[in-house]
């Protein structure tokens, strides 16, 4: 009888032992495939994160490089503007300085002789600054013959700073040399030179 009962508790440490490492094995294994789905699962996250950020870097680098774009576009437009403002304001003060009474005396002078040559003037309107209208009077009108001087008509005008508007139909219609005209043209002749310059690689 106690050999029967020493066996069967043999047997049955056996079968414990068995099942415990048949249990052990395949919590081991579990272990192991789970171990692996979360490997797998935290290697897609980790891929999918990198993935993001490199997409983040990627659009915050477009969007910079439009930013620093628009920069220096906005940049270079207002370079230009004060460079513009600023030429024009040297070229009026020059225009200004070159227009002396002297000179257009000179130039309304071979004005109404070229055009006389041409055409017959109706009646010669001539447009100036107040100040240049009380010089002009006394330096170029004694200088003119007394059948031309009947056909000039001299005025002032306080939208005019310098220089002088001309017309040979009594102010139907003009040419214009005063500063702002003349300043205007030779701006816009500079503005083109100027943006030449400045698109230049």
């Amino acid at each position: 009888m106690p050999e029967e009962i020493k066996g069967l508790i043999e047997k049955i440490q056996r079968e414990g032992v068995q099942k415990a490492q048949e249990e052990g094995y395949k919590i081991v294994k579990e272990a192991k495939e789970a171990s692996v789905k979360i490997l797998e699962a935290a290697k897609r996250e980790a891929d999918s994160i990198i993935q993001r950020a490199k997409s983040e870097a990627q659009r915050l680098k477009e969007s910079t490089d439009v930013s620093l774009k628009q920069a220096g576009r906005d940049f270079l437009i207002a370079l230009r503007a004060q460079i513009n403002s600023m030429l024009k304001k040297i070229v009026i003060q020059n225009t200004s300085e070159a227009l002396s009474v002297h000179e257009m005396s000179r130039i309304i002078d071979t004005l109404i002789k070229e055009y006389c040559k041409k055409e017959k003037a109706d009646k010669i309107e001539v447009v100036l600054s107040k100040d240049d209208l009380v010089k002009m009077k006394g330096s170029f009108l004694g200088k003119l013959s007394e059948s031309m001087a009947k056909n000039i008509t001299f005025k002032s005008s306080d939208n005019i700073s310098a220089g002088f508007t001309i017309s040979f139909d009594s102010g139907k219609s003009h040419f214009d040399f005063s500063d702002q005209a003349l300043a205007e043209y030779i701006s816009s002749y500079l503005n083109k030179e100027l943006a030449n310059i400045l698109n230049s690689k």
